[in-house]
C-alpha cells in the first residue's frame, strides 16, 4: 500500500446509508438515493470499497455502472451490459440436445432485451434484493434517450417492489454536479420527482487525523506532519484526497520537509498545488473576456445555489460588471451572450439540458474560479 494513499474506512456513514436505503430510519431512500459532491472528494472510492461490500453483507446484489467511464456510449447499453454480466453469474450451462425431430426440440425462453426486463430476470434468478448503483448518473442527460431510461428504471423499481417478497430493487445515483443531478428530480415532469438530493459528506477531521498518523508512522521522527498543516492543505485542494496525497508525498519524500508543510504551502513551493488547478487555468485563459465573464457569473450562481437565467437583464448586468472589473469596457448583449454560451458548450465547459438550463460541465470549476483574486 502506498503510505500516501491509505483507504480511510467510514463505517458509520456506510451503515447509515444502508439503513436509510433499507427503509429502517426516518430518512427513507427506498424511492432512490441521490448522492452529490464535487469531483474527486471520495464518492467512488467509498461506493466501490465500502458501500458495495456492505450491500453484499446484507445479502443484496449490487450492480455498479460508471457512466463517466463510458460517457461516449448509450447509457442504456452500459446498464444492460452490467446487468447482463450479473445475470451471467447465474446462467446454467447449456446442454446439447440431440433429437431426430427438430419440432420436438426444447424452445429457449424469451430473452430479456430492455433494462427493465433484465432487472426483472436478475431479480427472479438471484432471489436477492437488487441495488443498481449508477455512478456519475448525470451523464444520462447527455443522451437523447437518457430521460426515457430513467423513467424506465422508475417503472422497474415500482414493479419489482410490488412482489410478494417486496423490495426487489433499490436505486442509487451519484453525481459530481449538483445542478445536473437535480434535473432528475426537481420538477413534476422529472422521473424521480419528490426524491431528495443528499450531499455526500466530505472527509472531515477524523480523516485528517487518520492520514496524518498513518503517514507519520512510516516517516522519520525528523520528518513528521502536523495535523493542523495537513488540514490546511486539504482545504486548499478542495477536500480532494488524491490531491492531498500528492502534496504530502512531495513534501515528505520529494523535499523531506513534512514538518514544514505549512511554510511550503505559504511560499507556493509545492508543484502539486498549482498543478491541482492547472487544467482549469489553461482552459480559462484560452477564453475570450466575454466567455470568462459568463463563467465567473455562472460560478457565483452555482456556489450560491441560484438559478442562472442567461438572457435576463440581471444576468446581462452581472456579465457587464465582470467585464469592467477585469479591464474590458465592452457591454454584454443578448446576441453576444448567446454566442459565448454556444462557444463554452463547444469547449465542454458548459452544459445545457433539454429545457435550456445551463450548468458548469465540471462543478469544481466554480470553486476554482471563486478562489481567483480580483484585480486591483
Amino acid at each position: 500500500m502506498n503510505i500516501f494513499r491509505p483507504l480511510f474506512p467510514r463505517p458509520a456513514l456506510v451503515e447509515a446509508l444502508i439503513g436509510d436505503l433499507a427503509g429502517e430510519s426516518l430518512a427513507d431512500y427506498r424511492s432512490g438515493l441521490f448522492l452529490a459532491s464535487a469531483r474527486g472528494t471520495g464518492k467512488t472510492t467509498f461506493i466501490k470499497n465500502e458501500f458495495i461490500a456492505r450491500c453484499r453483507d446484507r445479502s443484496w446484489l449490487p450492480v455498479y455502472v460508471d457512466l463517466e467511464a463510458t460517457r461516449h456510449l448509450d447509457p442504456a447499453v452500459c446498464l444492460a451490459d452490467a446487468i447482463g454480466r450479473a445475470l451471467g453469474a447465474f446462467a446454467a450451462p447449456v446442454r446439447s440436445v440431440h433429437t431426430s425431430n427438430p419440432a420436438h426440440a426444447p424452445q429457449p425462453p424469451s430473452v430479456p432485451t430492455t433494462v427493465a426486463q433484465l432487472l426483472e430476470a436478475l431479480h427472479r434468478v438471484s432471489r436477492q434484493r437488487l441495488v443498481l448503483i449508477i455512478d456519475e448518473a448525470h451523464y444520462v442527460l447527455h443522451s437523447a434517450n437518457g430521460m426515457s431510461l430513467m423513467f424506465a428504471l422508475k417503472a422497474a423499481r415500482d414493479h419489482l417492489n410490488l412482489h410478494r417478497d417486496a423490495d426487489g430493487l433499490r436505486l442509487v445515483f451519484t453525481g459530481s454536479s449538483h445542478d445536473k443531478l437535480t434535473q432528475l428530480l426537481n420538477t413534476a415532469k422529472q422521473p424521480f420527482y419528490g426524491a431528495h438530493l443528499t450531499p455526500f459528506p466530505l472527509l472531515d477531521d477524523d480523516y485528517i487525523a487518520f492520514i496524518t498518523e498513518t503517514c507519520n508512522r512510516r516517516l522519520a521522527l525528523s520528518n513528521q506532519f502536523s495535523r493542523t498543516e495537513v488540514a490546511e492543505a486539504f482545504a486548499w485542494v478542495g477536500h480532494r484526497p488524491a490531491l492531498l496525497h500528492s502534496v504530502m508525498a512531495e513534501a515528505a519524500v520529494g523535499l523531506g520537509q513534512a514538518s514544514h508543510l505549512g511554510a511550503l504551502l505559504q511560499r507556493g513551493d509545492l508543484d502539486h498545488l498549482p498543478g491541482a488547478w492547472s487544467d482549469y487555468e489553461r482552459r480559462f485563459q484560452a477564453l475570450s473576456p466575454l466567455q470568462q465573464a459568463v463563467l465567473r457569473v455562472l460560478a457565483k450562481k452555482t456556489f450560491s445555489r441560484q438559478a442562472f437565467a442567461p438572457f435576463s437583464e440581471q444576468t446581462l448586468e452581472e456579465v457587464t460588471s465582470q467585464l469592467l472589473v477585469h479591464g474590458s469596457a465592452a457591454k454584454a448583449s443578448a446576441p453576444g451572450l448567446q454566442k459565448a454560451l454556444a462557444a463554452l458548450r463547444h469547449k465542454d465547459l458548459l452544459w445545457r439540458n433539454s429545457v435550456g438550463q445551463y450548468a458548469l460541465e465540471d462543478a469544481a470549476m466554480a470553486e476554482w474560479l471563486l478562489k481567483q483574486p480580483r484585480p486591483d
